[in-house]
Formats: C-alpha cells, structure tokens, sequence
C-alpha cells in the first residue's frame, strides 16, 4: 500500500484482525498443500475450518487422524486443541474472514489446463461470499487465472459483491490474491515456514492483506505488484527445474552410448564452487507441478502467439524417460537370454521421489504400464504406499508385495530410491536390477544396469 492511501475501513479492520490473530480462516481442498496451510494457521493462533469434498477425508480429521504419511495425527489433535475443525458445508464460509483455495489444477487428457476445480470451487463459494472476505488462490496456473477465470466467477455468483481493485469505492467489495504454494513433499531440511512466500493481490489493498495473513505464519512474504506476476513465478520456479533435468536426462542417454557414468559426471561437476547447479536424471518427473507446469505456460503462450520451443522440448525429453527405462529393461532381460514377454519384474518404488507417499504424476504408472503392455508380470514395493487403486489417469488395483525372495524374480527395477531399502541387499538377492536413481552406487555387481 502507498504510505499516504489510507485503508478502506472494511479492511483496515480485517487487517487488524490478521495482525491480531483473530481472524476466522477457510481452507478448501484438503490435500498435500491444503491441509499443512491448515496447520500452520492453527499452530499460530487462527481458528481454521477446512473444507473438503471428500467425506472420508473429513471424517478422518474430525477423529483426529491423518491421512498423509508426512503429517503425524498428533499434529492433527493439537490443531483441534487450537480449534481446527474439518467440514463438507460450504455454508460456514459465511463465519470466516479468510478464504485459501488449495485446489488442483492438473492436465486434460490432450495435455491443456484442466481448470474445472477451480471454476467448480469458485460458483461454490461464490454464493456465500459476503463483504470484506480475502479470497487467496494457492494452486499453480497459468498468469491471468486469477483475473479472468477466478473472479469473474466469483463475482457472477455473489449477488452484487465485486473484487476490490485501484480506485474502486468502498462498500460492497471482497479482496482477491493469489499466492502460489512452494510445498516439497519429503523435504526435511527447510522448514516450512521459512520458506518465504510470494503475494500478488488483484490491488494493493489485496496484496496487503494477503502478505499480512501470510506473515503470521512465514518468515518473509514478498509482495508483487499483481496476480500474474505472482502467477509466473510459480511457473519460472517449477519450469527451471522441469528444462534442467530434461538436460541430464538427455545426457544421461548421450553418456550411456558413451560408456561414461553421468553420476560421477555430476559429482565431479558439482565440485565448482560457482556457475553450476546439480540436477540428477531419473525414469522421469512426478508431482504436482514440475510435470504440469511446462503445458501450462505452453498452452497460455499461444494466446499470444508464441511458441514456447524450448520450454515444450524440456517437457518432451521428461515425458520420454518411462519409455527409456522400459526399454532398458528389456534390453538387460535380453543380455540375459530373456524376453520382456512373460518376465517377472518387481518394481522398487510407486512414490514419485524417495521416503514419500504421494503419487502425484508418478513415473512409476506409465512404466508398469508400459512393462504390462510388453507382456511382463509386473509387481511392485513401497513401503509408504501400501495399495495403489485408480486415479485420473490410472486404473492398477494393486497391493504392495512383501520384500522377500527377491531371485523369484526376473528383473529388480528401482524407480524410486526409498532410504528404508537395503540396495547391498538387494543386489544380493536379485538375479538382475535394473537401477533409474543410482542407488547402488558404491556397489560393483555385473548384474547392475544403471539407467
């Protein structure tokens, strides 16, 4: 805020309600981004209702237990201690001073924005809009989300309320933001809360009660002049790592023609105390970003006739390494008189990245489909993912094997290089493994093919 523009009197109220911690705060979508927000609201003091569709996931929380690995359900009680409650109604948005959309946001079919979550959450909540509320959007779009679809939606179903912006006149208004989510699933190392935290609201009146609302909770906010910066920040953050793996992806299959280790390549590298950054391949990206965001952006660019090539190819190679490491199975079955056709593969890892239990875009669906396809009998471990069922674009129905008699099997494939697992072990125990995350480096085995 300018310092010599005075807050309008509705906000300068709910600001002082944030600076308080009196604030009534709303969080809908209850997932891997949502329901930590929740917490960490609750452990500063907020009183926290979050919102769901799904009544299995609220009756979990309301009994105090968690459904995600990396949240104990003690975190759960002791925000309930604070007041957290979880909810189906929407109508309750009507007690709270705050509203946070943690959403999805994931990919059609034919690889474009799905934006069906948040127009369907926004005719939701519109309804029970009344003035004053801050309206935050935390999911990862592409820039103008928040200005063209988020509140025209918004204000269609609110009944004569209008999203706050420079000039307007007081009286009749709620205030937009959109802060994108920077959650790493399995990271210990940063805490959350200092992880600083980007706010670009629909005016500066926004902005200010968005950064305050977050400052509560982390260390730093950094104000933006708008939504669509804030937007594309989300997408540099996630497309700079998505074209950088892409690079050693590639070189990864460029080295292995070249009989040189791309692992020791990157170690070796890494040593330069200036100027390189280490990335690491892999059988291909999971989450909920890094695989989506590229197509975002790609798809947005061609309203402004553009062509992001770069960006696309990056998305290409990623996309590409579940096939490389399907046919990198095949070959090592190969060299071993075997064929794809009717081999037993036990598949380490469902998980995404190690010691997690999210499956988000997981690599490890396509290549036990691909595996399948060719053939093969496909089992899989993971000891944070116990049972596999259908998601958008998967239908496996599977269990978790149990580790045990692994020269049972054909091929030990490790997708993901979970820290439970004992790879000298394994390599003992296994008649061939093929390796995609370099987790038997250190261990010399000619029945080892790293890929």
């Amino acid at each position: 805020m300018p310092n010599d523009a005075p807050l309008p009197s509705i906000a300068a109220q709910r600001l002082e309600r944030l600076k308080q911690r009196s604030a009534a705060i709303g969080v809908i979508g209850l997932g891997y981004v949502g329901l930590p927000l929740s917490l960490l609201f609750a452990k500063a003091g907020f009183a926290v209702t979050g919102f769901d569709i799904d009544a299995d996931k609220v009756a979990e929380l309301e009994a105090g237990r968690s459904y995600i690995l990396s949240i104990p359900a003690e975190d759960i009680q002791a925000a309930q201690a604070q007041g957290f409650q979880a909810t189906v109604e929407l109508a309750r948005l009507v007690e709270l001073d705050v509203i946070v959309l943690c959403v999805p946001t994931p990919l059609t079919t034919h690889r474009e924005p799905d934006m069906s979550f948040i127009a369907n959450t926004a005719k939701a909540v519109a309804p029970w809009l009344r003035e004053g509320q801050l309206v935050v959007l935390e999911s990862t779009t592409y820039p103008g989300t928040t200005e063209d679809v988020l509140i025209p939606l918004l204000e269609k179903g609110c009944s004569g309320l209008r999203a706050q912006s420079v000039g307007a006149v007081e009286g009749d208004v709620f205030y937009v933001a959109y802060s994108p989510e920077r959650e790493d699933p399995g990271n210990t190392t940063v805490a959350r809360r200092d992880i600083p935290k980007v706010v670009g609201g629909h005016d500066a009146v926004a902005t200010e009660l968005a950064a305050t609302l977050y400052e509560a909770v982390f260390d730093r906010a950094v104000r933006v002049s708008t939504t669509r910066v804030a937007e594309m920040t989300k997408l540099l953050e996630n497309i700079y790592r998505c074209v950088n793996i892409a690079m050693v992806n590639e070189l990864k299959v460029l080295a292995m023609r070249m009989g040189v280790d791309i692992w020791e390549v990157i170690d070796a590298a890494s040593t330069k105390p200036f100027g390189f950054q280490p990335f690491y391949p892999g059988p291909g990206l999971g989450g909920h970003c890094i695989p989506i965001d590229p197509f975002y952006l790609s798809w947005k660019a061609r309203e402004y006739d553009f062509n992001t090539r770069f960006i696309e190819l990056a998305g290409e190679v990623n996309e590409a390494m579940p096939q490389f490491v399907s046919a990198q199975v095949a070959r090592a079955l190969n060299q071993q008189k075997k064929a794809m056709n009717g081999a037993r593969i036990l598949m380490l890892g469902m998980a995404y990245k190690k010691d997690i239990d999210d499956l988000r875009e997981s690599p490890a669906l396509t290549i036990i489909e691909l595996l399948r396809s060719q053939g093969a009998e496909v089992l899989y471990n993971d000891p944070f993912v116990p049972v596999v069922g259908q998601g958008r674009h998967y239908k496996l129905n599977m269990r978790s094997t149990p580790l045990d008699e692994l020269g049972q099997y054909d091929c030990v494939l490790i997708v993901t290089d979970h820290s439970q697992y004992d790879y000298a072990a394994i390599v003992r125990e296994s008649q061939l493994v093929v390796d995609t995350r370099n987790a038997t480096k250190g261990i010399d085995a000619a029945h080892i093919v790293r890929c």
